[in-house]
């Protein structure tokens, strides 16, 4: 309780949240979920490719990079966004525009997860550590891509495309065009529904100026953009696993995949974006829970060792 100078008694202010807590709501942790798990698949395949045996310091390894280079860009846009984001009522509420976190200490922050990603590439081997700055140059460009181009989610797909290239380098120290594939179905994807995404923003964008596919072309475009995306991301998953010569559990997971997106493209339409939320963060979520569970069991079941 606190007593004010007038002599009302009220309540303390709510403490705000310690710098660590701030800085993990700032980058939105949770939502790793987006990309590991096709990094995983990549990896998996390699080793299965490689002698059939999970090498789980290597896993680890490529998880450690991959939080780490997520997080050093999700901070990275949150600090070079953070005036755009004080001008739209959606994201007025972030860490950087309350004053939750300072911008030194997001930088800080920043560092430290781009030091942890280089120094993960750097154990994994030479050839990660060659190519950890190809990686993080989309990931700069992107925040700074909707100020110059009105299809930032096309860099935002190639940054994301790096992680499945990444996971099969980590294994096997040499480039592979099937996780070139695959990296390419991921990339679709994700830009794909950020088409979506993004159509919650449209007044707020176009009236600080920011460029987007649904700012410039309007959203119904956008919408349709997002339902040629994720075809052709459904097309390249079928490529991977004829590629790589999956099994049952692999199909079964492309199916739930096609399934999951139909479902996701009846719930949002141009006219109803209601429930826009649901399908980027629960659908979207279960598509790459799902195949990442179908996959395993599928190289499993072919032979995959623990």
């Amino acid at each position: 309780m606190m007593t004010t100078a007038d002599g009302v008694v009220g309540s303390d202010p709510a403490p705000r949240p310690g710098r660590t807590k701030a800085f993990l709501r700032l980058v939105m942790i949770e939502h790793s979920v987006f990309a590991l798990p096709f990094a995983y698949i990549a990896a998996l395949t390699a080793m299965y490719e490689w002698d059939k045996s999970i090498r789980w310091g290597d896993l680890l390894l490529v998880t450690v990079a991959m939080v780490g280079l997520r997080t050093f860009a999700m901070a990275a846009n949150r600090i070079i966004d953070r005036e755009i984001d004080a001008r739209n009522p959606r994201t007025a509420h972030r860490e950087l525009v309350t004053g939750a976190m300072s911008v030194r200490h997001a930088w800080t922050g920043a560092l430290i997860a781009l030091a942890v990603f280089l120094g993960a590439a750097a154990l994994l081997n030479p050839l990660c550590l060659a190519l950890a700055p190809v990686a993080v140059i989309p990931m700069v460009v992107y925040p700074y891509g909707k100020r110059f181009t009105d299809f930032p989610q096309a860099i935002l797909g190639l940054a994301q495309a790096m992680g499945p290239v990444g996971g099969w380098l980590a294994i096997t120290g040499s480039w592979s065009w099937d996780a070139v594939v695959l990296g390419l179905a991921v990339g679709i994807w994700i830009g794909g529904f950020d088409l979506i995404y993004a159509c919650q923003d449209v007044d707020a964008d176009r009236e600080a100026g920011v460029k987007s596919v649904p700012a410039r072309f309007g959203i119904p475009a956008a919408v349709r953009g997002a339902r040629v995306c994720h075809a052709v991301t459904t097309a390249l998953f079928v490529w991977f696993a004829l590629l790589t010569d999956a099994g049952a559990f692999f199909w079964l997971g492309l199916l739930i995949v096609a399934a999951a997106f139909v479902y996701e493209h009846t719930i949002v339409r141009p006219t109803d974006l209601t429930r826009l939320n649901r399908a980027f963060f629960s659908v979207n979520g279960f598509i790459g829970i799902a195949l990442f569970v179908c996959a395993l069991l599928d190289l499993l079941v072919r032979g995959l060792t623990v």
